[in-house]
Protein backbone atom coordinates (compact mmCIF):
# COMPACT_ATOMS: atom_id res chain seq x y z
CA UNK A 1 0.00 0.00 0.00
CA UNK A 2 1.16 3.05 -0.89
CA UNK A 3 1.23 6.29 1.61
CA UNK A 4 -1.47 7.79 1.97
CA UNK A 5 -2.72 11.26 0.86
CA UNK A 6 -6.30 12.52 2.69
CA UNK A 7 -6.77 14.42 0.16
CA UNK A 8 -6.79 12.19 -2.25
CA UNK A 9 -7.94 8.69 -0.43
CA UNK A 10 -9.84 7.86 3.14
CA UNK A 11 -8.13 5.92 5.51
CA UNK A 12 -11.21 4.57 6.77
CA UNK A 13 -14.55 4.16 4.96
CA UNK A 14 -18.32 3.84 7.41
CA UNK A 15 -21.06 1.96 5.03
CA UNK A 16 -24.36 2.28 6.91
CA UNK A 17 -25.77 -0.51 5.38
CA UNK A 18 -28.94 -0.04 6.81
CA UNK A 19 -30.64 1.82 9.52
CA UNK A 20 -33.08 -1.15 10.22
CA UNK A 21 -32.50 -1.96 14.10
CA UNK A 22 -34.43 -4.16 17.20
CA UNK A 23 -33.10 -1.56 19.70
CA UNK A 24 -33.51 1.76 20.63
CA UNK A 25 -30.11 3.69 22.05
CA UNK A 26 -30.68 6.69 23.88
CA UNK A 27 -27.79 7.82 21.54
CA UNK A 28 -28.51 6.41 18.40
CA UNK A 29 -27.07 8.83 15.38
CA UNK A 30 -29.24 7.09 12.37
CA UNK A 31 -32.45 7.21 14.83
CA UNK A 32 -32.75 3.75 13.89
CA UNK A 33 -36.33 2.25 12.83
CA UNK A 34 -37.46 -1.10 13.21
CA UNK A 35 -37.97 -1.59 9.10
CA UNK A 36 -35.61 -1.22 6.67
CA UNK A 37 -36.00 1.78 4.24
CA UNK A 38 -37.12 0.64 0.29
CA UNK A 39 -35.14 2.67 -1.08
CA UNK A 40 -31.12 1.29 0.15
CA UNK A 41 -28.41 0.84 -2.00
CA UNK A 42 -28.78 -2.36 -3.76
CA UNK A 43 -26.48 -5.26 -4.00
CA UNK A 44 -25.61 -4.51 -7.34
CA UNK A 45 -24.86 -0.78 -6.28
CA UNK A 46 -22.94 -2.19 -3.23
CA UNK A 47 -20.71 -3.79 -5.12
CA UNK A 48 -20.28 -0.66 -7.30
CA UNK A 49 -19.17 1.18 -4.40
CA UNK A 50 -16.92 -1.45 -2.89
CA UNK A 51 -14.90 -1.16 -6.42
CA UNK A 52 -14.84 2.94 -5.86
CA UNK A 53 -13.67 1.98 -2.43
CA UNK A 54 -11.05 -0.27 -3.35
CA UNK A 55 -9.60 1.87 -6.18
CA UNK A 56 -9.43 4.72 -3.59
CA UNK A 57 -5.86 3.18 -1.73
CA UNK A 58 -7.91 0.33 -0.26
CA UNK A 59 -8.89 1.57 2.84
CA UNK A 60 -10.40 0.01 5.96
CA UNK A 61 -14.34 -0.15 5.42
CA UNK A 62 -16.43 -1.24 8.52
CA UNK A 63 -20.36 -2.31 7.73
CA UNK A 64 -22.61 -0.61 10.45
CA UNK A 65 -25.95 0.52 10.96
CA UNK A 66 -28.52 0.15 12.29
CA UNK A 67 -28.06 -3.17 12.31
CA UNK A 68 -26.09 -5.07 9.28
CA UNK A 69 -27.70 -7.89 9.91
CA UNK A 70 -31.04 -6.48 9.12
CA UNK A 71 -29.89 -7.45 5.26
CA UNK A 72 -30.10 -10.46 4.51
CA UNK A 73 -27.28 -10.01 1.99
CA UNK A 74 -24.88 -8.50 4.23
CA UNK A 75 -22.24 -11.65 4.11
CA UNK A 76 -22.38 -11.41 0.03
CA UNK A 77 -21.54 -7.55 0.21
CA UNK A 78 -18.71 -8.73 2.72
CA UNK A 79 -17.64 -11.49 0.98
CA UNK A 80 -17.47 -9.58 -2.39
CA UNK A 81 -15.83 -6.85 -0.54
CA UNK A 82 -13.27 -9.40 0.85
CA UNK A 83 -12.08 -11.28 -2.18
CA UNK A 84 -11.54 -8.43 -3.40
CA UNK A 85 -8.69 -7.73 -0.84
CA UNK A 86 -10.46 -4.88 1.29
CA UNK A 87 -9.93 -5.36 5.00
CA UNK A 88 -13.49 -5.15 6.22
CA UNK A 89 -14.79 -5.12 9.65
CA UNK A 90 -18.61 -4.96 11.00
CA UNK A 91 -20.62 -3.63 14.05
CA UNK A 92 -24.04 -5.19 14.76
CA UNK A 93 -26.20 -4.92 16.78
CA UNK A 94 -26.62 -7.03 20.29
CA UNK A 95 -29.96 -8.69 19.31
CA UNK A 96 -31.47 -12.36 18.53
CA UNK A 97 -29.80 -11.79 14.86
CA UNK A 98 -26.07 -12.53 16.04
CA UNK A 99 -26.22 -15.94 16.75
CA UNK A 100 -23.24 -18.45 16.50
CA UNK A 101 -23.81 -19.78 12.83
CA UNK A 102 -23.79 -16.44 11.75
CA UNK A 103 -20.64 -15.61 13.40
CA UNK A 104 -19.18 -19.03 11.89
CA UNK A 105 -19.86 -17.32 8.34
CA UNK A 106 -18.14 -14.34 8.72
CA UNK A 107 -15.23 -16.42 9.74
CA UNK A 108 -15.55 -18.48 6.67
CA UNK A 109 -15.75 -15.48 4.17
CA UNK A 110 -12.82 -13.80 6.40
CA UNK A 111 -14.59 -11.00 8.17
CA UNK A 112 -10.97 -9.33 10.16
CA UNK A 113 -12.97 -7.82 13.07
CA UNK A 114 -16.29 -7.79 14.73
CA UNK A 115 -17.12 -5.24 16.87
CA UNK A 116 -19.79 -5.26 19.54
CA UNK A 117 -20.85 -2.09 22.12
CA UNK A 118 -20.69 -2.08 25.63
CA UNK A 119 -21.76 0.80 27.29
CA UNK A 120 -21.51 -0.24 31.10
CA UNK A 121 -19.99 -2.84 32.86
CA UNK A 122 -23.43 -4.60 33.90
CA UNK A 123 -27.23 -4.85 32.49
CA UNK A 124 -28.53 -2.33 34.39
CA UNK A 125 -26.15 0.52 33.06
CA UNK A 126 -25.85 -0.76 29.32
CA UNK A 127 -29.47 -2.00 28.78
CA UNK A 128 -30.86 1.88 30.23
CA UNK A 129 -28.45 3.32 27.51
CA UNK A 130 -29.37 0.60 24.30
CA UNK A 131 -32.80 1.37 25.32
CA UNK A 132 -33.50 -2.47 25.30
CA UNK A 133 -33.48 -4.97 28.49
CA UNK A 134 -31.39 -8.07 27.84
CA UNK A 135 -28.61 -6.27 25.89
CA UNK A 136 -26.19 -7.05 27.97
CA UNK A 137 -26.45 -10.67 28.19
CA UNK A 138 -27.14 -10.52 24.77
CA UNK A 139 -23.65 -8.76 24.05
CA UNK A 140 -22.03 -11.08 26.56
CA UNK A 141 -23.00 -14.19 24.81
CA UNK A 142 -22.26 -13.03 21.72
CA UNK A 143 -18.67 -12.38 22.86
CA UNK A 144 -18.44 -15.82 24.20
CA UNK A 145 -19.06 -17.52 20.84
CA UNK A 146 -16.67 -15.18 18.97
CA UNK A 147 -14.10 -16.61 21.62
CA UNK A 148 -14.92 -19.78 20.81
CA UNK A 149 -13.85 -19.01 17.24
CA UNK A 150 -10.72 -17.42 17.72
CA UNK A 151 -12.40 -14.19 16.18
CA UNK A 152 -10.63 -10.77 17.51
CA UNK A 153 -12.96 -8.83 19.47
CA UNK A 154 -13.76 -5.02 19.16
CA UNK A 155 -15.32 -3.57 22.39
CA UNK A 156 -17.09 0.42 21.80
CA UNK A 157 -18.16 2.44 24.30
CA UNK A 158 -20.00 5.35 24.11
CA UNK A 159 -18.46 7.89 27.01
CA UNK A 160 -21.55 9.92 28.39
CA UNK A 161 -22.85 11.23 31.67
CA UNK A 162 -24.47 7.91 32.16
CA UNK A 163 -21.10 5.70 32.59
CA UNK A 164 -18.61 8.35 33.53
CA UNK A 165 -18.10 6.96 36.77
CA UNK A 166 -17.64 3.44 35.85
CA UNK A 167 -15.15 3.84 33.31
CA UNK A 168 -12.73 1.88 36.19
CA UNK A 169 -15.05 -1.33 36.05
CA UNK A 170 -15.22 -0.96 32.13
CA UNK A 171 -11.63 -0.86 31.61
CA UNK A 172 -11.61 -4.15 33.82
CA UNK A 173 -14.39 -5.66 31.70
CA UNK A 174 -12.38 -5.28 28.54
CA UNK A 175 -9.77 -6.19 29.90
CA UNK A 176 -11.29 -9.54 30.87
CA UNK A 177 -12.80 -10.44 27.72
CA UNK A 178 -9.81 -10.33 26.09
CA UNK A 179 -10.51 -7.78 23.65
CA UNK A 180 -7.99 -6.44 20.98
CA UNK A 181 -9.26 -2.57 20.55
CA UNK A 182 -11.47 -0.98 23.01
CA UNK A 183 -13.22 1.73 20.50
CA UNK A 184 -13.71 4.75 22.88
CA UNK A 185 -16.40 7.25 21.61
CA UNK A 186 -17.04 10.62 22.85
CA UNK A 187 -20.89 11.43 22.84
CA UNK A 188 -21.76 14.34 19.89
CA UNK A 189 -24.98 15.60 20.45
CA UNK A 190 -27.10 14.44 16.95
CA UNK A 191 -29.79 11.75 16.24
CA UNK A 192 -31.19 10.90 19.52
CA UNK A 193 -27.62 12.08 21.29
CA UNK A 194 -28.33 14.80 23.63
CA UNK A 195 -26.06 18.12 24.75
CA UNK A 196 -27.49 17.40 28.51
CA UNK A 197 -26.29 13.30 28.21
CA UNK A 198 -22.38 14.85 27.48
CA UNK A 199 -20.05 14.55 29.81
CA UNK A 200 -18.35 18.24 30.76
CA UNK A 201 -15.30 19.87 29.12
CA UNK A 202 -13.46 19.44 32.36
CA UNK A 203 -14.68 15.58 32.57
CA UNK A 204 -13.33 15.04 28.41
CA UNK A 205 -9.61 16.34 30.02
CA UNK A 206 -9.73 13.76 33.17
CA UNK A 207 -10.96 10.85 31.04
CA UNK A 208 -7.72 11.96 28.30
CA UNK A 209 -5.61 11.75 31.06
CA UNK A 210 -6.58 8.65 32.65
CA UNK A 211 -7.11 7.12 29.21
CA UNK A 212 -3.53 7.93 28.86
CA UNK A 213 -2.06 6.17 31.82
CA UNK A 214 -4.31 3.29 31.33
CA UNK A 215 -2.63 2.66 27.67
CA UNK A 216 0.40 2.16 29.26
CA UNK A 217 -0.82 -0.98 31.48
CA UNK A 218 -3.10 -2.78 29.12
CA UNK A 219 -2.63 -5.60 26.82
CA UNK A 220 -5.66 -4.18 24.63
CA UNK A 221 -4.99 -1.34 21.96
CA UNK A 222 -7.45 1.89 23.09
CA UNK A 223 -8.61 4.34 19.96
CA UNK A 224 -10.90 7.13 20.55
CA UNK A 225 -13.82 8.61 18.17
CA UNK A 226 -14.52 12.12 18.16
CA UNK A 227 -12.49 13.00 20.79
CA UNK A 228 -9.29 14.50 18.09
CA UNK A 229 -7.94 16.45 21.48
CA UNK A 230 -7.14 13.03 23.24
CA UNK A 231 -3.99 13.22 20.63
CA UNK A 232 -2.98 16.59 22.32
CA UNK A 233 -3.50 15.17 25.38
CA UNK A 234 -1.38 12.14 24.71
CA UNK A 235 1.41 14.55 22.85
CA UNK A 236 1.82 16.56 25.63
CA UNK A 237 2.15 13.79 28.75
CA UNK A 238 4.49 12.59 26.20
CA UNK A 239 6.80 15.34 26.34
CA UNK A 240 6.58 16.15 30.09
CA UNK A 241 7.54 12.84 30.46
CA UNK A 242 10.29 12.76 27.81
CA UNK A 243 11.51 17.08 29.66
CA UNK A 244 11.39 14.87 33.33
CA UNK A 245 13.83 12.34 32.09
CA UNK A 246 16.19 15.30 30.92
CA UNK A 247 15.94 14.18 27.73
CA UNK A 248 14.94 17.49 26.06
CA UNK A 249 11.50 18.32 25.51
CA UNK A 250 11.94 18.67 21.74
CA UNK A 251 9.94 15.95 20.36
CA UNK A 252 7.91 15.68 16.95
CA UNK A 253 4.07 15.27 16.83
CA UNK A 254 3.94 11.69 15.02
CA UNK A 255 7.11 10.24 17.77
CA UNK A 256 4.83 11.48 20.37
CA UNK A 257 2.11 9.37 19.26
CA UNK A 258 4.03 6.38 18.87
CA UNK A 259 4.16 3.73 21.40
CA UNK A 260 7.98 2.73 22.01
CA UNK A 261 6.81 -0.88 22.80
CA UNK A 262 4.39 -1.39 19.92
CA UNK A 263 5.29 0.76 17.76
CA UNK A 264 1.89 1.83 16.98
CA UNK A 265 0.20 4.86 17.27
CA UNK A 266 -1.13 5.52 20.86
CA UNK A 267 -5.37 6.54 20.93
CA UNK A 268 -5.20 6.75 17.13
CA UNK A 269 -5.22 2.67 16.31
CA UNK A 270 -3.30 1.77 13.40
CA UNK A 271 -3.79 5.28 11.38
CA UNK A 272 -0.75 6.46 9.58
CA UNK A 273 -1.49 10.09 11.49
CA UNK A 274 -4.75 11.30 12.78
CA UNK A 275 -8.06 11.18 11.38
CA UNK A 276 -11.38 13.51 11.20
CA UNK A 277 -14.74 14.11 9.78
CA UNK A 278 -13.76 14.49 6.32
CA UNK A 279 -9.94 14.36 6.66
CA UNK A 280 -9.34 10.45 6.10
CA UNK A 281 -12.58 9.60 6.69
CA UNK A 282 -15.99 9.43 5.30
CA UNK A 283 -19.58 8.21 5.63
CA UNK A 284 -21.95 6.95 3.21
CA UNK A 285 -25.52 6.54 4.30
CA UNK A 286 -27.95 3.53 3.79
CA UNK A 287 -29.75 5.25 0.89
CA UNK A 288 -26.00 6.12 -0.82
CA UNK A 289 -25.73 9.85 0.55
CA UNK A 290 -21.97 10.75 1.71
CA UNK A 291 -21.17 12.90 4.85
CA UNK A 292 -17.59 13.86 6.61
CA UNK A 293 -18.61 11.43 8.65
CA UNK A 294 -21.77 10.00 10.38
CA UNK A 295 -22.07 12.36 13.11
CA UNK A 296 -21.75 15.37 10.83
CA UNK A 297 -24.97 15.56 9.15
CA UNK A 298 -23.86 17.50 6.15
CA UNK A 299 -24.63 15.98 3.02
CA UNK A 300 -21.55 16.68 0.45
CA UNK A 301 -22.90 13.91 -2.40
CA UNK A 302 -24.35 10.56 -3.00
CA UNK A 303 -23.03 7.85 -4.75
CA UNK A 304 -26.03 6.89 -6.99
CA UNK A 305 -25.15 10.19 -8.52
CA UNK A 306 -21.43 10.95 -8.69
CA UNK A 307 -18.45 8.29 -7.83
CA UNK A 308 -17.33 8.18 -4.26
CA UNK A 309 -13.93 9.17 -5.53
CA UNK A 310 -14.66 12.03 -7.30
CA UNK A 311 -17.12 12.98 -4.16
CA UNK A 312 -14.28 13.00 -1.53
CA UNK A 313 -11.71 14.53 -3.48
CA UNK A 314 -13.35 17.58 -5.18
CA UNK A 315 -16.30 18.24 -2.08
CA UNK A 316 -15.94 21.81 -1.39
CA UNK A 317 -16.84 21.01 1.80
CA UNK A 318 -14.49 18.16 2.31
CA UNK A 319 -11.64 20.03 0.59
CA UNK A 320 -12.65 22.77 3.91
CA UNK A 321 -12.74 20.66 6.56
CA UNK A 322 -9.32 18.98 5.09
CA UNK A 323 -7.26 22.82 5.97
CA UNK A 324 -6.88 23.50 9.26
CA UNK A 325 -6.25 27.10 8.81
CA UNK A 326 -9.38 27.50 7.48
CA UNK A 327 -10.54 26.56 11.38
CA UNK A 328 -11.74 29.59 13.48
CA UNK A 329 -11.51 30.83 16.96
CA UNK A 330 -8.98 29.20 19.56
CA UNK A 331 -8.51 26.00 17.32
CA UNK A 332 -7.46 28.12 14.23
CA UNK A 333 -4.65 29.47 16.17
CA UNK A 334 -3.50 26.29 18.44
CA UNK A 335 -0.22 25.08 17.51
CA UNK A 336 -2.31 21.08 17.93
CA UNK A 337 -4.31 22.01 14.66
CA UNK A 338 -2.44 20.08 11.91
CA UNK A 339 -2.69 16.85 14.48
CA UNK A 340 -5.81 17.37 16.40
CA UNK A 341 -8.50 19.79 14.95
CA UNK A 342 -10.88 18.99 17.56
CA UNK A 343 -14.08 17.09 16.40
CA UNK A 344 -15.54 19.17 13.47
CA UNK A 345 -18.65 16.94 14.25
CA UNK A 346 -19.08 18.47 17.90
CA UNK A 347 -18.57 22.36 16.93
CA UNK A 348 -21.26 21.83 14.14
CA UNK A 349 -23.52 20.56 16.88
CA UNK A 350 -22.97 22.93 19.04
CA UNK A 351 -22.63 26.28 17.06
CA UNK A 352 -23.65 25.15 13.66
CA UNK A 353 -20.64 25.66 12.26
CA UNK A 354 -18.25 22.75 11.04
CA UNK A 355 -15.37 24.72 11.16
CA UNK A 356 -16.05 27.00 14.77
CA UNK A 357 -13.51 25.46 17.79
CA UNK A 358 -13.78 22.32 19.57
CA UNK A 359 -16.97 23.13 22.37
CA UNK A 360 -15.91 20.39 24.70
CA UNK A 361 -11.86 21.43 24.99
CA UNK A 362 -10.14 23.23 27.72
CA UNK A 363 -6.77 24.02 25.52
CA UNK A 364 -5.96 27.45 25.75
CA UNK A 365 -3.07 26.50 23.07
CA UNK A 366 -0.21 28.49 25.72
CA UNK A 367 2.17 25.74 25.53
CA UNK A 368 5.21 27.76 25.51
CA UNK A 369 7.00 26.23 28.50
CA UNK A 370 7.81 22.67 26.16
CA UNK A 371 9.70 23.05 22.75
CA UNK A 372 8.49 21.16 20.00
CA UNK A 373 10.29 19.35 16.79
CA UNK A 374 8.00 20.27 13.08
Amino acid sequence: MFPRDYNENPFIVIWELTRACELKCLHCRAEAQYKRHPLELSFEEGKKLIDDIHSMNNPMLVFTGGDPLMRKDVFEIAKYAINKGVRVSMTPSATPNVTKEAMETAKEIGLSRWAFSLDGPNAKIHDHFRGTTGSFDLTMNAISYLHELNMPIQINTVISKYNYDYLDEMAALVEELDCVLWSVFFLVPTGRGQEKDMITPAEHEKVFKWLYELSKKVNFDIKTTAAQHYRRVVIQNKMREKANSHEGSSIHYQDALVNGQTGQIDGLGRAPKGVNDGNGFVFISHIGDVYPSGLLPIKVGNVRETPLPHIYRESPILKSLRDPDLYKGKCGVCEFRQVCGGSRSRAFAITGDYLESEPYCVCLWQTNNVGYGN
